[in-house]
């Protein structure tokens, strides 16, 4: 007796530069912050972004060193929330340290949501807050 395999052979599909740079990647998602009164959107980080995030939570110091710059959660909440209507960022690198001191539960929820949206594992966080 033969036994004969079927192999289903799937066609790649190769998309263009255009398509990939024309592509609408980047997801957005509601956040209730019952601390806040009501709800924020967030939307995942560009990968230019990301890098802005990781370089803003760590410094090299001029012996090899590396420091954590610590208001993480702030950090990766002001990169995120977004005005609803010009779909803009909310908050700019000089809001950080006041949006710092809000309600760590609050800053919590939202962190936690921006971090799984962006693919931010919490190995990450680990790594980028083990010097602080």
């Amino acid at each position: 007796m033969v036994k004969i395999r079927s192999i289903t052979m799937a066609k790649v599909i190769y998309i263009t530069r255009e398509q990939i740079l024309n592509s609408d990647d980047i997801k957005t998602e509601e956040v209730k912050v019952p601390e806040w009164g009501g709800t924020v959107i967030i939307k995942m980080m560009s990968g230019k972004e990301r890098d802005a995030f990781e370089a803003s939570v760590i410094k090299m110091g001029n012996d090899g060193s590396v420091n954590s710059q610590g208001n993480v959660r702030a950090k990766l909440v002001a990169l995120s929330i977004i005005d609803p209507d010009t779909k803009n960022l909310m908050f700019s690198v000089a809001d950080i340290e006041a949006l710092g001191t809000k309600s760590a539960a609050a800053l919590d929820r939202v962190f936690s949501a921006a971090q799984k949206l962006s693919k931010v594992s919490s190995k990450d966080v680990d790594e980028l807050e083990k010097n602080s």
